[in-house]
């Protein structure tokens, strides 16, 4: 286990680690949390073993002192190759600091299933496929989502996987810096909280909550497999640790 500890960036106080957090308080990883929306400042990256960033309503287009600051971190962590893993806005600001657009999406993508009412699906790239942030997984994943903007790449960043209707939903930045539009991250827990407080999530609330309950054993068997993954590339557990 490396000395350093791992950093959890919040752009809202209710988008956390979930997940995430569980598993690294089950193999004894440290971390800081910070939390952006309550003042709190993104501290100098070169400190942590690796960084995560998570959702928030914010735009990293927004002329903002708290999202210009942001970006600028990114760029330093991107920069300094320190492992990265951002989730929904976290993909959008790294795609943004890296040097590609974010903009609005077609439709917005929420919940459990698409505007055909088949389950959000992402479909890995050949790059996706061989890449190890995706080791021991099909190559069609579901995943939850709650996103209405997107984002445009530029050469220097490799597509991992693909949406329907949203086609950038997973993206490498370098070696070891990750983005994910979706949200490997959720719990039943935390989406019960967040359907209390998203208008978007409020208007189809129970149904929502059904999806995830009935998606619920592959949704968490993948986020572990991903974030698992994810701390081996950032060399947070070594290859043999993974089970």
């Amino acid at each position: 286990m490396t000395a350093k500890k791992i950093l959890i960036v919040k752009n809202v106080t209710h988008e956390d680690e979930g997940l995430f957090g569980d598993i690294l308080k089950e193999k004894s990883i440290p971390y800081d949390v910070v939390d952006l929306s309550l003042g709190e400042k993104f501290p100098e990256p070169e400190n942590y073993s690796a960084v995560m960033v998570f959702g928030g309503p914010d735009s990293a287009n927004d002329d903002t002192k708290k999202m210009k600051r942001e970006l600028q971190r990114i760029k330093e962590i991107i920069d300094a190759e320190i492992p990265y893993l951002g989730i929904c806005l976290g993909l959008q600001t790294l795609v943004k600091a890296a040097g590609g657009n974010v903009r609005k999406n077609q439709i917005k993508e929420v919940g459990c299933r698409d505007a055909d009412g088949n389950y959000f699906e992402i479909n890995l790239t050949e790059d996706g496929k061989k890449d190890p942030i995706f080791d021991d997984l099909n190559s069609e994943l579901k995943i939850f989502h709650l996103h209405g903007e997107t984002v445009d790449l530029i050469p220097q960043i490799t597509l991992l996987a693909t949406g329907k209707y949203c086609k950038n939903q997973v993206v490498r930045v370098g070696k070891n810096a990750y983005g994910i539009q979706g949200h490997p991250e959720l719990s039943e827990a935390r989406l019960n909280i967040w359907v209390a407080k998203d208008e978007d999530l409020k208007k189809s609330g129970h149904a929502v909550l059904e999806d995830y309950k009935t998606l619920k054993p592959q949704l968490e068997s993948n986020a572990r497999k991903i974030f698992t993954n994810f701390l081996q590339i950032a060399e947070v557990i070594p290859m043999e640790a993974v089970q």
